[in-house]
């Protein structure tokens, strides 16, 4: 029944056009209001969840991409791939997978 409630209220703010993100915030908060959760286990259940190991690899390469990007090495993989397949017919998803590949080394 709450599940429900949470929904209809969330459907009933996006319908007011109001922004999702916002929507999602208010409803969360007044769940969190309503609840009786600690917000000490709040905080705690949040920072463990982005802790883990495998998250730590997102900033690397977003600071691999924009090096790549700045150097311009991005645009000459791509170059290289348009002039391997380009011409063939379905070229540019074919320059597409290519330089994927690429970039995965």
């Amino acid at each position: 029944m709450i599940l429900i409630a949470i929904l209809l209220a969330l459907l009933t703010l996006i319908g007011l056009a109001m922004p999702i993100a916002f929507a999602l915030a208010l409803v969360s908060i007044v769940v969190l209001a309503f609840s009786g959760v600690d917000m000490l286990v709040l905080v705690q259940q949040l920072y463990r969840g982005t802790e883990s190991f495998p998250l730590l690899a997102v900033p690397m390469f977003i600071l691999a991409g924009q090096i790549m990007n700045h150097s311009g090495i991005s645009a000459r993989l791509i170059d290289l791939a348009r002039a391997l397949v380009g011409a063939f017919r379905g070229g540019l998803a074919a320059v597409n997978i290519l330089t994927s590949m690429l970039f995965a080394g």
